[in-house]
């Protein structure tokens, strides 16, 4: 009997070379529409698959595959007997290969189509045949990948396609459907509201690159982007340096999030209000006196350094000086296109990865001297709305920890000046980084101590303060005491931290607030003379 195939495919690449592989070998083509057309002109002789079912195709082509005799063709076993009877009791031939990709919706979701335009590019009767050839895998070659298109050749001129070549390619059907189908519920279900944590949580990933390892070295790794949407690292270039390791990635990560939470609370940041002990309205507008420029420094996950300058040099300066010990083998964000001075100053201390919007010439010149250093032009901000964390046998789905504040009450009786507010607005942005326990001191738009990842408060802020105390006593910051102020990411229990942060001269605190202690933070910052606020949002990140 005469081996049939049906090939049906959107994307063109390749199919000429099997059309006339099994054209020349003996094979009859059905086909439908478009690749029926293309075929055609190449002189490769098809059947229309609308001669076969003796149906038109209709509804504006929603209608061409979705039939008896086609899907009959596909479904049936080989060997049983029950089937072959059938088929021949009902004049269907069998279908030995089924050769289709679909509807491009990965790629038109995302082009800012109207809903209804992108519901169009939802493919039905392609994947409706991959799956039934995929079902049948034992008698079907099925091929969804161009990719595989050489060795379903190589297979079939041997003779025989061996069962393990068919059942990962029923594997990979099944692996690209239900990505297809995570990407459409997700499109159909949104993110808000009640779909927001929908019954069954889908994501649609497709493999960007393979890694050397991962944390370490006896550990695989992978990096898989979002099919359905283009996220930060969908848009990221790299343009010169070593292959990014798995914790490049993470740290890129954090760096490129760090940026973009600039943007967002700071550079753009609106005035905000709320009451003093009294019940009296306060103002807070969060404006930088130090200049637009932002860069962060993070090593292992967690920032060393932050700072804001007039230029990149001065910002980058103002970062490294937090920490210069740990920014050792650490990642640079910036959030302005590095220039040749500004690369020039961090050539100087060994760096694994710098991610900005952009280099210029210059700066590329100067670090094509460091040819293992990784540069990377990002483009896209973060878009992301939820984070993941694996747990064994499942995942923590939260949303993505993105205000600021709740609210802005001025709880001592000292109040905090617009130098110490802006501040305090620029240490809260870096706090969202850092490591629970995270104590940070901040002096002139820029953190000199940053103390994380403690078991407890207390040795969070006795390690931020006692190197912001070598910071200032380096000489790096300005001589204003009274510029300096603390942040913590969650709530004191205690006020030793309050007690702490006096010793070393500190005279304004922001917390979220929040303990059942609250007000013996509130007595001891009002006894030694400092200003706290409360923001009533907390910022763990573990």
């Amino acid at each position: 009997m005469k081996k049939r195939a049906v090939i049906s495919v959107f994307k063109k690449e390749g199919v000429l070379e099997l059309a006339s592989f099994l054209n020349e070998s003996g094979w009859e083509i059905l086909s439908t529409g478009g690749t029926a057309a293309y075929l055609t002109q190449n002189n490769i002789p098809v059947t229309d698959v609308s001669t076969v079912t003796g149906f038109p195709e209709c509804l504006d082509g929603r209608v061409k595959t979705l039939h008896p005799k086609i899907h009959a063709g596909i479904l049936a076993r080989r060997d049983n007997a029950a089937h072959m009877e059938k088929l021949e009791q009902l004049s269907v031939a069998p279908i030995d290969l089924v050769c289709v990709n679909l509807y491009p919706f990965f790629e038109k979701v995302q082009a800012n189509l109207s809903f209804n335009e992108t519901v169009e590019f939802i493919d039905i009767g392609g994947p409706t045949m991959l799956r039934a050839a995929a079902k049948n895998y034992q008698d079907v070659i099925v091929l969804t990948d161009p990719a595989d298109y050489d060795a379903a050749i190589s297979e079939i001129k041997s003779g025989s396609t061996s069962i393990e070549f068919r059942r990962q390619l029923a594997g990979k059907v099944f692996n690209l459907t239900s990505a297809y189908d995570a990407a459409i519920s997700r499109f159909m279900l949104g993110e808000k509201g009640e779909n927001e944590y929908p019954e069954y949580y889908v994501l649609s990933l497709k493999k960007q690159q393979s890694l050397r390892y991962g944390e370490n070295g006896h550990q695989s790794a992978c990096l898989y982007t979002t099919a359905d949407y283009k996220g930060a690292f969908g848009g990221m270039k790299q343009l010169q340096g070593k292959e990014l390791s798995y914790n490049n990635i993470r740290d890129l990560d954090v760096a490129w999030k760090g940026v973009c939470a600039f943007s967002k609370f700071i550079k753009n940041a609106t005035p905000v209000t709320g009451v003093d002990t009294e019940g009296n309205p306060t103002s807070a507008t969060f404006a930088s006196s130090a200049g637009s420029v932002f860069t962060i420094g993070l090593k292992h996950n967690t920032p060393c350094g932050a700072a804001l300058g007039r230029n990149v040099l001065l910002s980058y300066k103002k970062t490294y000086n937090c920490d210069p010990v740990s920014i050792f083998g650490g990642i640079i964000g910036c959030s302005a296109v590095i220039d040749e001075e500004a690369a020039q100053e961090m050539v100087k201390c060994f760096l694994e990865v710098i991610v900005a919007p952009g280099f210029t010439d210059g700066a590329l010149k100067v670090f094509a001297a460091k040819k293992n250093l990784r540069l990377i032009v990002a483009e896209i901000p973060v878009t992301d709305t939820h984070s993941y964390l694996s747990v064994d046998g499942g995942f923590l789905i939260q949303g993505n920890d993105d205000k600021l504040f709740e609210k802005w009450d001025v709880v001592t009786k000292a109040k905090p000046t617009q130098a110490q507010i802006n501040e305090m607005a620029f240490g809260m942005t870096i706090a969202m980084f850092a490591k629970s326990n995270a104590i940070l001191v901040i002096k002139d738009q820029a953190a000199i101590g940053i103390g994380c990842g403690q078991t407890n408060r207390i040795w969070a802020a006795e390690q931020a303060l006692e190197r912001a105390q070598n910071v200032v006593k380096s000489g790096v910051t300005s001589s204003d005491e009274n510029a300096t102020v603390l942040i913590s990411d969650a709530f004191f229990p205690f006020d030793d931290t309050v007690r702490a942060a006096a010793k070393y001269g500190i005279k304004a605190i922001v917390q979220p607030g929040g303990s059942i202690r609250d007000e013996d933070s509130i007595k001891a910052c009002d006894e030694l003379g400092i200003s706290m606020v409360f923001t009533g949002t907390r910022h763990f990140k573990h």
